[in-house]
């Protein structure tokens, strides 16, 4: 394994080149405004392949790398990027067959600079998401920029945990709510770093998501001690009732996110939905752990 060793083309089963032995993969930085999200966009130098056109920065995976390591590395290489301002939000793989394109979409709190960092880039821009199909586009963004689209609103994940809990039905649980929401915790942080890869009916398919998280504890479970979390992973202790502390953060979202609450609780579910977050319930977050 070396540095550049996925320098080079491939033919994927469709009878295409592309560049990169072991695939390849770009990062869509994206931020997000009330008007609507920016995405971060590269104009590719007129000598390189399908040069002139807009794209993502992104290029060939090396092979020790995964899809994530590869992009954050592009944009640092391309666009002067840092990955530790931004948040990965899912991974959309592109599989023709032989051969795949993985476009890690990851979110900037503001519009960072960027500017074109070696000779493959000619520009660096941030462009209105509706805005994009107005330019000249890299041939193979443009078949999978309506595919992604959908995916650039953030998810955010908020947990009953008691409710969870029960439905897990772990010997004993009732006689140790803070043990059993310890356990728990310490899964669902494990689960927050390699993501979730379960299909959720209404929103757009991703390979890997990974969301914020809430986990909402109440009574006993308030006196647990969280062991080190993932930072998507937050606890919220509910003051009173975990239902009415589970509404109002479904009522506290920012306006281009999308919640999911995560419960069997038939009440609960009615009080979300009319605020209009999705429900599912647990078996879906338990069999991923």
């Amino acid at each position: 394994m070396a540095a550049k060793d996925g320098d080079g083309w491939a033919r994927c089963d469709r009878g295409h080149q592309h560049w990169g032995v072991h695939g390849a993969s770009g990062l869509l930085a994206v931020h997000h405004t009330l008007e609507g999200p920016y995405v971060l966009m590269q104009k590719r130098s007129w000598w390189s392949h399908h040069g002139g056109t807009w794209g993502l920065p992104g290029g060939a995976r090396d092979s020790h790398e995964d899809a994530i390591a590869s992009a954050l590395r592009e944009a640092r290489e391309e666009a002067a990027l840092a990955g530790d301002l931004l948040r990965v939000l899912g991974v959309y793989a592109d599989d023709h067959g032989g051969w795949s394109f993985h476009t890690v979409i990851a979110e900037a709190a503001e519009l960072l600079s960027a500017v074109p960092a070696n000779a493959e880039s000619a520009a660096m821009r941030w462009v209105p998401a509706d805005r994009i199909d107005r330019k000249k586009l890299h041939p193979g963004f443009a078949e999978t920029w309506p595919l992604v689209r959908p995916t650039l609103d953030p998810l955010v994940l908020i947990l009953d945990m008691a409710n969870i809990i029960g439905a897990r039905a772990e010997h004993g649980w009732w006689r140790d709510r803070a043990g059993a929401t310890t356990r728990l915790l310490t899964e669902l942080s494990a689960l927050a770093d390699r993501g979730l890869e379960r299909k959720i009916e209404g929103v757009a398919d991703l390979t890997w998501r990974f969301p914020r998280m809430i986990a909402v504890v109440e009574g006993a479970a308030r006196a647990t001690t969280p062991p080190p979390l993932n930072p998507a992973l937050s606890v919220l202790p509910a003051p009173g009732s975990g239902d009415d502390a589970i509404v109002e953060v479904v009522g506290a979202v920012r306006p281009w996110e999308r919640a999911l609450v995560i419960t069997a609780d038939r009440g609960l579910r009615d009080r979300v939905t009319e605020l209009g977050a999705m429900v599912i319930g647990p078996s879906w977050l338990l069999s991923q752990l």
